[in-house]
């Protein structure tokens, strides 16, 4: 955390300024990478912090919200077929990460559509849930600049997460509800809309700014669509979700077990939201495809 502060403190005084200088803070998910310093700036500054109601109730009580994460994550797994050795190696380093990150104060709560003034801007703010629940841009119109944090990055595709939707009071129930939150469902939705935005520049979450949003989005869908074709293709028995993976993903590292899932489930949910594949409500859950060979 020290060395992340003081990486933050350096780029700001090579841009000229301070910590102390900093009056507000945007926050676009819940990610450790993206909101752990939150409240260590806010402290250092006086700055306000801003964000969706949804990622505020995240971070008001951070432990908890991490703890149902992992509820859900664990019940995801389990419900997946992950085995339980790995599922429980998930979630003790998904504890591990918490050092990177603490409860923040949100003093200003967002809502999809309002208009916040920042450096001199007018920024909008608009929710765009995919790569996690609490997903947010901010877009200058006047500028044609999106500030997209893991949205949409040029050099590598945010991976949607399976995570526990904020506010569900019972995880392990949200993760085995057949309407759960669908990730990739919602974020190809998120990013399709987003084409739909007047931007000549991209501000990501990661790597440089970048231009031509729209056809990023065109090659994002594309991918997904091939990714669908490649795990129904591999369907030819009825499957569980970790079975896939392991099967399309030799030699996962235990780091990305819930990724490569979460990657697994997230096509599955797409194919079966296209009456593709079907599921049967077992435990762990198993695909089959319907019809004929693709």
């Amino acid at each position: 955390m020290r060395e992340t502060l003081a990486g933050l403190e350096r780029g700001l005084a090579e841009r000229g300024h301070a910590l102390a200088d900093v009056e507000l803070v945007l926050l676009t998910h819940q990610h450790h990478d993206h909101i752990g310093l939150a409240e260590h700036v806010r402290q250092a500054s006086g700055a306000t912090i801003a964000a969706i109601g949804t990622l505020a109730d995240f971070l008001d009580d951070l432990d908890h919200s991490l703890d149902m994460d992992d509820r859900y994550a664990l019940a995801t797994m389990v419900q997946g077929g992950v085995d339980a050795e790995v599922a429980q190696s998930v979630r003790d380093l998904s504890r591990a990460f918490r050092r990177f990150s603490r409860s923040a104060r949100v003093e200003r709560r967002l809502a999809d559509g309002e208009r916040v003034a920042a450096g001199g801007r007018t920024l909008t703010v608009l929710t765009r849930s995919g790569h996690s629940p609490t997903d947010t841009v901010f877009h200058d119109e006047a500028a044609g600049l999106l500030v997209g944090g893991d949205h949409l990055l040029e050099r590598i595709s945010s991976n949607p997460l399976a995570q526990w939707p904020v506010g569900t009071p019972d995880p392990d129930r949200a993760a085995r509800d057949p309407g759960r939150r669908r990730p990739l469902v919602d974020y190809l939705d998120s990013m399709r809309r987003t084409a739909e935005l007047d931007v000549a520049l991209v501000l990501p979450g990661h790597g440089d700014p970048f231009e031509d949003h729209r056809g990023l989005v065109e090659r994002r869908e594309r991918m997904h669509r091939r990714r669908a074709r490649k795990i129904l293709r591999a369907l030819e028995e009825p499957t569980t979700a970790a079975g896939l993976a392991a099967r399309l993903w030799r030699q996962v590292p235990v780091t990305e077990a819930y990724l490569a899932l979460s990657e697994a489930l997230a096509h599955l949910d797409l194919l079966e939201s296209e009456g593709l594949v079907r599921r049967w409500e077992d435990e762990p859950v198993l695909y089959e495809r319907v019809g004929a060979s693709p």
